[in-house]
Formats: C-alpha cells, sequence, structure tokens
C-alpha cells in the first residue's frame, strides 16, 4: 500500500477510534509507519489529511448503503436489507461519531463531507421510500423526507445507545423497533 494511501486509512481509523483530538499526527505516522516528511510531503498539515480521511469515509458509508438501497427487491426489503446490514454497533458510525466531535463541528472544512455524508443519505432513503408509495407499499400519507429523517436518526441513536449500555441490544431494539413501524422483514 502506498504511503498516501496508509495515512488516510491510518488517519480514518484514528479519528474513528479517538476523534479529532485524540489524532496527532504523530500518532497517524506512527500507525502508517510513515514518516513525518512523507505526511508534510503529501497534505499541508492534520487538517487537511482529516478531511481527506473524513472524506473517504462518507465515500465508504455511502457505498455501502447503496449496496443494500440500490438492490433489487421492494422498497420495503431494500431499507430493511439497509437497516440489518453488519456493523460494527459498539464502535459507532464513523461519520456520526464525528458529528459529535466539537473540533470537527466547529471547522467548517471538516464539517462539510460530514453534513454532505448525512444529506445524502436522507436523501437517498427518501428515494426509497417515495419507491414504497409509489408501488402501494407504505401509505400515501408517509412523508418520504421526515420517514428518511427518521431512519437516520434512530441508527445514530441507537449508535449512541449501545455505546453508552456498553451492549449491542439498545441498537437492535431501536432498529427491530422501526423496521416494526415500517412494516420491513
Amino acid at each position: 500500500m502506498e504511503t498516501v494511501e496508509r495515512l488516510i486509512r491510518s488517519t480514518q481509523e484514528l479519528l474513528w477510534e479517538r476523534g479529532y483530538v485524540g489524532t496527532s499526527p504523530k500518532a497517524i505516522q506512527r500507525v502508517a509507519e510513515a514518516g513525518q516528511g512523507s505526511m508534510y510531503h503529501h497534505f499541508t498539515g492534520k487538517a487537511d489529511l482529516a478531511r481527506v480521511a473524513i472524506e473517504r469515509s462518507g465515500a465508504e458509508l455511502r457505498a455501502a448503503a447503496e449496496e443494500q438501497l440500490g438492490a433489487e427487491g421492494t422498497a420495503t426489503e431494500r431499507i430493511g436489507n439497509y437497516l440489518g446490514r453488519e456493523r460494527e454497533v459498539l464502535r459507532g458510525c464513523r461519520i456520526g461519531r464525528l458529528a459529535a466531535d466539537p473540533d470537527v463541528v466547529a471547522d467548517p472544512l471538516l464539517r462539510a463531507p460530514v453534513a454532505e455524508t448525512f444529506e445524502w443519505l436522507r436523501i437517498r432513503l427518501a428515494e426509497v421510500v417515495a419507491d414504497g408509495k409509489r408501488t402501494g407499499e407504505f401509505p400515501e400519507s408517509l412523508d418520504p423526507e421526515r420517514t428518511a429523517a427518521t431512519i437516520a436518526a434512530v441508527l445514530q441513536g441507537g449508535y449512541v445507545l449501545a455505546r453508552a449500555a456498553g451492549s449491542p441490544e439498545p441498537f437492535e431494539l431501536a432498529v427491530q423497533g422501526l423496521t416494526d413501524l415500517l412494516g420491513a422483514k
């Protein structure tokens, strides 16, 4: 793996594990097995590297979600598969954890890829819900945008509850409750 790729991957992992403040340039270099010169040859500094890593995490989250949301099947099945996919629940969401990081939220350049990822997710979920309305799976009264926001909020809240409890059970209960409400299998 090239040095630049190791730097990005290492930063993604450290941001997920430690947050922005806990991700020092020295820690990135150590995990990436790269020297300071290599890091600063490819990136202007920690914030630049963190932005690229957050953008990458967002792209990976979108690709993983699209596997279920863009697959064949009914809207109910696609949403159910998205909700039920394998996740590292106790680590939290790579992007959601950054939304709670004060240093990321305070920096418009770091916050932008987080916000863009969640906006994409809400739009994509709303499209699937709208598909379900067109096919008669969901009632006409169901608002796709509000439902999409609810799905995203339940997942993110489920991560928080699971981490607080030290158990995936609260996440699983929240997802199952939403699945029951939507009629997804």
